[in-house]
């Protein structure tokens, strides 16, 4: 979808082989620059939320999923501050799916919608950190 403002683009992810419909994973990242992260949606957000949602399901069906077994999501914290979601076969297991990390697109509509416009610029988000990673380590946590 070529709009600026509710359009983005599909496409797979690396981690699938792009030929076993039960491990499907697909990445849906907007054209806008000006959404980073979940944090940054508003009411404003919801044509475009919408958008993928319902663009995400042609596009399953064009790969041999059902959209009754997508799970779409969003991580918070992202890999990269350029707002993307997440579109996976319900079938695929992977770390990125985990309470803490994932949050459902359909949630996240649902927030804005229903609970507040500006939900995600109030809500306590928890996340989870690796093992590893960078604000873990000793020098961070002064």
């Amino acid at each position: 979808d070529p709009d600026p403002v509710n359009g983005f683009v599909i496409l797979p992810d690396l981690k699938w082989d792009a030929s076993n419909p039960n491990s499907m994973y697909l990445v849906a990242i907007v054209h806008r620059k000006d959404v980073k992260s979940l944090r940054d949606l508003t009411r404003q957000h919801l044509p475009l939320l919408k958008n993928i949602a319902q663009k995400s399901q042609h596009a399953a069906q064009r790969h041999g999923v059902a959209p009754d077994q997508l799970r779409l999501y969003v991580h918070y914290q992202p890999s990269y501050y350029h707002f993307h979601v997440h579109i996976t076969n319900v079938n695929f297991e992977n770390r990125g799916m985990c309470a803490g990390r994932a949050h459902l697109l359909d949630s996240i509509i649902f927030n804005i919608e229903s609970v507040s416009g500006d939900y995600y610029q109030k809500a306590m988000i928890l996340f989870v950190l690796d093992s590893n990673d960078n604000l873990r380590r000793n020098d961070h946590m002064e």
